[in-house]
C-alpha cells in the first residue's frame, strides 16, 4: 500500500521534534520559553506541507529562521544555548525541497536568503574566531542539502519521462491495435465481397435462364443448373477457407491454396459457361508472381466481370488482357452490351469499384474504372511486382 506524502512529512517533524526534546533537558538560556517553542513549532509545522506547496513552506521555515536569529541570543555559564538547534534543520530540508520538487532557480533564490541569514548569525550571534567551525558546518549541511535535491530531482524527472513515454507508447499501441482491426475488417469485407457477389451473381443469371428455359430446353436448363451447383459449392469452399481462418488461432494450420493470376483461366470459363463470351489474353510470366499480387489480379479480373454480368446485360461479351511487362502487371478488362453505360454507378462509388481500388493500392498500384472511349466499360489497372 503507497503511503500518503503527508504522512511520511509528519513523521520527520515527529521525530525532529522527538530529538529537541530529548537534547533539551533543561530549558535553554538566552530565550525566553513561549519564544523557544513558538520558534520550534514554526520550524518544524510547515514540513507537513512541504511535498504539496514547496516554496510556501519553505518560506514559512525561512521566516522562521529569522524569527529565531532575533530571539535566541548567547546562553549564560552553565546553560544550553539555543542558538543552534535541532529544529533548525528544517532549514536545510526546506533546501532540499525546493532545488528538488521546483528547481534551481528558485533553489538558487533560497540559497541567497540562507546565505543572508546565515551571515548575520556568525556575524551577530557568533564570536569570532571561534564561531567560523560552526559557520563552515552549516554551509556544509546546506550544500550537501543541494547536492541530494539536485540527484532526487534529476532522478524525479526521469522518472517522469519514462512514465510519460510509456503512456505514450500505450496510446500508439491501442492506435496501432485499431488500425489493425481495420485494416482486417476491411480484408475480410474485400473477401466476402469478391466471393459472395462473384457466386450470386452467376447463380442468379443462372437461375433466370433455368426458369426461362425449363420447358422448352430441358438440356439448357440442366446446364444451367449444374453451373448453379458448381458456382454455390465453390463459393462455399471460399467461404469455409475464409472463416476457418478467422477462427483458427494456428497460423501454421492447412489451408486450402489462394486463387492467383494462374487461375484465371478457370474463371473465364465460369464466365463462358454462364454464356458470356469472354476473350482471354495471358502474356509474359505469371506463374511466378507473389502470393499476394497474384491474389489481387485474380480479385480484380473476378470483380470486373461480375460486374459485366450484373451490368453489361444480355448478349455481352468481354475481353481480359493481362500481361506481365518487367517488374509490373497490366490489367485491361473491357466489355460491350446494352448496359455497358453502367448507369447510376460512377467510377467512385459501388462496392466492388472501392474494392478493386483498395487491392490495387495495397501493392502501390493503381487502377482507373469507366466507360470506353469506343464503347462499353473498361476497367485498367496497373500492378507493381515485389520480388523476394
Amino acid at each position: 500500500m503507497k503511503r500518503h506524502p503527508i504522512a511520511g512529512d509528519c513523521v520527520i517533524a515527529a521525530v525532529l521534534a522527538c530529538m529537541e526534546l530529548l537534547t533539551v533537558i533543561s530549558m535553554p538560556g538566552g530565550v525566553q520559553p513561549v519564544a523557544f517553542f513558538l520558534v520550534g513549532v514554526a520550524l518544524l509545522g510547515p514540513l507537513v506541507v512541504r511535498r504539496r506547496d514547496p516554496l510556501l513552506s519553505a518560506y514559512l521555515i525561512l521566516a522562521a529562521g529569522f524569527a529565531q536569529l532575533l530571539t535566541h541570543s548567547a546562553a549564560a555559564l552553565n546553560q544550553t544555548d539555543a542558538r543552534i538547534r535541532v529544529a533548525d534543520i528544517a532549514l536545510g530540508i526546506s533546501l532540499y525541497t525546493v532545488v528538488a520538487y521546483v528547481g534551481r532557480r528558485q533553489g538558487a533564490l533560497y540559497v541567497l536568503w540562507l546565505a543572508v541569514g546565515v551571515t548575520i548569525w556568525a556575524i551577530w550571534r557568533l564570536d569570532m574566531p571561534a564561531g567560523v567551525l560552526p559557520t563552515l558546518v552549516i554551509v556544509v549541511i546546506f550544500a550537501f542539502c543541494w547536492v541530494l535535491g539536485e540527484f532526487m530531482g534529476a532522478r524525479r524527472a526521469y522518472h517522469s519521462e519514462v512514465e510519460r513515454r510509456l503512456d505514450l507508447l500505450e496510446t500508439e499501441r491501442d492506435q496501432q491495435a485499431r488500425i489493425a482491426v481495420g485494416q482486417e475488417r476491411a480484408r475480410i469485407a474485400r473477401e466476402l465481397h469478391d466471393v459472395v457477389a462473384h457466386a450470386v451473381s452467376v447463380i442468379v443469371v443462372q437461375a433466370d435462364g433455368a426458369a426461362y428455359a425449363v420447358r422448352s430446353q430441358p438440356e439448357m436448363a440442366e446446364r444451367a443448373l449444374n453451373t448453379i451447383s458448381a458456382t454455390g459449392r465453390e463459393a462455399l469452399t471460399e467461404l469455409r477457407r475464409l472463416l476457418g481462418v478467422l477462427r483458427s488461432d494456428d497460423t501454421e494450420s492447412d489451408r486450402a491454396p489462394q486463387p492467383g493470376a494462374q487461375s484465371i483461366s478457370d474463371l473465364a470459363e465460369r464466365v463462358r459457361a454462364i454464356g458470356v463470351p469472354v476473350r482471354l489474353d495471358l502474356a509474359g510470366e505469371l506463374d511466378d508472381l507473389p502470393a499476394g499480387v497474384g491474389l489481387g489480379i485474380y480479385r480484380i479480373v473476378q470483380e470486373a466481370l461480375t460486374n459485366t454480368i450484373k451490368h453489361a446485360g444480355p448478349g455481352a461479351t468481354a475481353a481480359v488482357q493481362v500481361t506481365r511487362v518487367g517488374d509490373r502487371v497490366e490489367l485491361d478488362i473491357t466489355d460491350r452490351g446494352p448496359g455497358s453505360s453502367r448507369k447510376g454507378l460512377t467510377a467512385v462509388g459501388g462496392n466492388g469499384l472501392i474494392g478493386m481500388r483498395e487491392r490495387a493500392n495495397v501493392f502501390g498500384g493503381t487502377l482507373q474504372a469507366g466507360p470506353h472511349t469506343e464503347g462499353g466499360w473498361r476497367v485498367r489497372a496497373v500492378l507493381p511486382v515485389t520480388t523476394a
